[in-house]
């Protein structure tokens, strides 16, 4: 009977059901016979790993256990919250019985845990008094006349007795024991093989040294696995752990009467502790979601303390308050001096030979003839093809892409490794790709790169050879096949290009109104020029990128190749003939609008758009009514103001009348004058105040009614 302990679905075993059914030619672990239940087996090895690009990886152990067989394993602490979460386990005839691991407690806690306590570095004697009571047996040196061999007994204790000796009394250890015979006293030194015959004891006694071994190393922890069943049996132990994400790098040839020729690598890390030895290999291209959770710490519910009933008393109530319920390449590492070598090597036998000629007449031909030899071998086709093959089957998994090493990968421990998946002919076409943001003056050197390999290609570094010569290094992004992608490899110095941006006056298009607000809209234009002069005497087939920006709409005659989500691509043919410039125009139009409020609007803006030609004759219509409603109120507005400025001047004037009144005698000529004019200007005041009332009144009146007119005025 099969059965499984699952105890957490791990994502990768769902995804490598096509890889565990191609088996490398796998060995079988031998662990040893468990002659007694729970006998330790000898350590699964690694069979199979499964690495993805999210990094994790997928280990299977897998080997032949026979009866009642403990494995135990051992894993970085780091590891251990992963092996809970996505740990697997087999047993084809039997049943898997429990899984256990240590503690994080420290080692100290742990040794206490166990029937006899190692820590602290006990003596002989000090375990052996832990034991009082215990059966043993005791196997005792030869060295007495009469002695027994064998003395078997429990332990009453240990003490410490005087013994003549020529130095004289020294103190020596004695054990206690009571035999069959009675009390029997056995001096430690005289002790040759001590043996507990509670098998409980040794068990307990063999877990705490297992313990106190792996202390040693404090970043591991064991594991271990218990299977129950009968005779051989393969047993199976898989999990999800840490691993360095695998990466790529590719090499691609070029040339110019071939197809180009592209050669990847995969870089694989085996950063464990252990060997992989003739281990299955799969590498999945595809990203799925690993997180990591704390599963191997402890966890502890706070628990509340219940008091008796009988002092238990009523506290206060804290009520809280209700709560109402969204690539570009680096410039830096563009190589100027691989650009050159390229145009050297597109050049060909011509740069050759003006260089054979400036070394003069004194060269002898030996070393003529060793210059040509070295120039045709920079010029040939470099054959990556021989030596290597992939050493990998590609093929789709869902959603992701998988490489199965097809022979059994040996790599050591904290080793690194490459291992061919990709030697295939690609399409390609070459081309110089200018864009400002990477060099303002020079293009680059590149090619538009078709994965035609059948292959899903991880991103990753590529080295670029023209022949045999070094010509640069690109980039590329996963490419799935079928798709093309742009890389570029070296600056080309032979292509010169200019951009000048323009941009005209805004034109005005339209005019309407939306409730009480004037919505003009302008007609944004953007231009800009291209200028590409070719000095490399070659034919050129260049590609502008172009920002692109979703708001604005090409208008322009020339139409991109292709659009990306940041550029749109042009192309331009630059002839071989030199310094003839190209040209080219990208024009671009959007419709920008402004708000402009009706009731905060000076006159002279108001009658902008009433004498504009755009505007319609309804817009028109509306905008001088409400030009009307608005003069009504300045002109209210206009005789309060009147009325408060004169009511400013007479309160003025009589503060300068009561001063002369308070200072003039009453007797004379003047006071009564003065007293006169305060009382006219008093009823001056009075119908001032009634004016100032009515125009405030009418003024509010005429503001209510510019506003209700504004706030329904839709008009186009």
């Amino acid at each position: 009977m099969r059965k499984y302990l699952w105890l957490v679905p791990v994502i990768a075993v769902l995804a490598l059901g096509a890889f565990f059914l191609w088996k490398p030619r796998p060995t079988t672990a031998e662990p040893g016979k468990a002659d007694a239940p729970g006998a330790p087996a000898t350590s699964l090895p690694i069979r199979n790993v499964v690495l993805f690009s999210s990094g994790v990886g997928y280990f299977q152990r897998k080997g032949e256990v026979e009866g009642n067989t403990r494995v135990d394993l051992t894993f970085q602490v780091r590891d251990i919250n992963d092996l809970i979460k996505s740990m697997v386990l087999q047993d084809e005839k039997g049943v898997v019985s429990a899984v256990s691991y240590d503690s994080l407690d420290p080692v100290e806690r742990t040794l206490r845990s166990f029937a006899v306590n190692l820590t602290n570095n006990p003596t002989f004697g000090n375990i052996l008094t832990q034991m009082r009571g215990e059966r043993v047996e005791v196997v005792l040196q030869q060295n007495v006349a009469n002695q027994p061999g064998t003395v078997t007994g429990a332990i009453m204790g240990m003490e410490t007795q005087k013994q003549a000796s020529k130095e004289g009394a020294i103190e020596t250890e004695v054990l206690t024991l009571w035999c069959a015979e009675g009390v029997r006293a056995i001096k430690m030194g005289d002790i040759q093989r001590l043996r507990f015959l509670n098998p409980q004891i040794e068990n307990e006694f063999r877990r705490a040294l297992d313990t106190l071994a792996l202390s040693h190393d404090a970043q591991k922890k064991a594991v271990t696995l218990n299977f129950v069943g009968e005779g051989k049996r393969e047993v199976k132990v898989g999990y999800v752990v840490e691993n360095p994400i695998w990466k790529t790098s590719y090499r691609l040839v070029l040339d110019k009467d071939g197809k180009p020729f592209l050669q990847g690598w995969a870089v694989v890390d085996n950063p464990t502790d252990e060997d992989w030895n003739g281990v299955g290999m799969a590498l999945i291209s595809g990203r799925p979601i690993s997180f990591q959770m704390d599963l191997y710490q402890p966890l502890y519910v706070p628990r509340p303390m219940v008091e008796l009933e009988l002092f238990q008393s009523l506290r206060p109530v804290a009520y809280g308050g209700a709560v109402a319920p969204t690539l570009t390449p680096d410039p830096d590492r563009l190589n100027i001096a691989a650009a050159r070598q390229q145009s050297a090597a597109g050049n060909g036998l011509r740069a050759e030979k003006e260089s054979l000629r400036k070394l003069g007449a004194g060269v002898d031909g030996d070393n003529i003839q060793q210059g040509k030899r070295l120039s045709d071998e920079l010029q040939a086709r470099m054959d990556l093809s021989r030596g290597v093959q992939s050493a990998a089957t590609a093929s789709q998994l869902g959603d992701f892409f998988q490489y199965f090493i097809n022979a059994p990968v040996t790599l050591p421990r904290q080793k690194s490794a490459l291992l061919p998946i990709v030697n295939k002919e690609v399409d390609a076409t070459r081309l110089s790709i200018y864009n400002p943001a990477v060099h303002a003056k020079f293009p680059m050197l590149g090619l538009k790169l078709k994965n035609t390999s059948g292959l899903h290609l991880m991103q990753g570094p590529i080295t670029v050879f023209e022949g045999s010569t070094y010509a640069g290094d690109a980039r590329i992004n996963d490419l799935p096949p079928g798709d093309d992608r742009l890389i570029s490899f070296a600056v080309d110095l032979g292509t010169e290009l200019e951009a000048k941006s323009h941009r005209p006056p805004d034109r005005l298009i339209a005019v309407r109104i939306e409730r009480g607000l004037v919505i003009r809209t302008d007609k944004v234009r953007e231009e800009k020029t291209y200028t590409a002069t070719n000095r490399s005497g070659q034919e050129r087939t260049l590609w502008i990128e172009h920002p692109y920006r979703a708001d604005f709409e090409l208008i322009s005659k020339e139409q991109p190749v292709e659009r990306t989500q940041e550029f749109r691509r042009f192309e331009m043919k630059l002839p071989a003939e030199a310094k003839k410039s190209v040209s080219m125009t990208v024009v671009e139009e959007k419709d920008l609008s402004q708000q402009i409020a009706i009731s905060n609007s000076d006159d002279n803006a108001i009658r902008f758009f009433m004498n504009n030609t755009i505007s319609s004759p309804e817009v028109k219509l509306a905008l001088q009514k409400a030009l009307e409603f608005k003069n009504e109120l300045v002109k209210i507005q206009q005789e309060l103001a009147n009325v408060n400025q004169q009511l400013k001047v007479i309160t003025d004037d009589q503060t300068r009348l009561r001063a002369n009144l308070r200072e003039m005698p009453q007797t004379a000529a003047a006071y009564k004058r003065y007293l006169e004019k305060f009382d006219k200007q008093e009823t001056e005041i009075e119908d001032l105040q009634k004016q100032q009332k009515a125009l405030q009144t009418s003024e509010l009146k005429s503001r209510q009614s510019l506003d209700a007119y504004l706030i329904n005025l839709n008009v186009k």
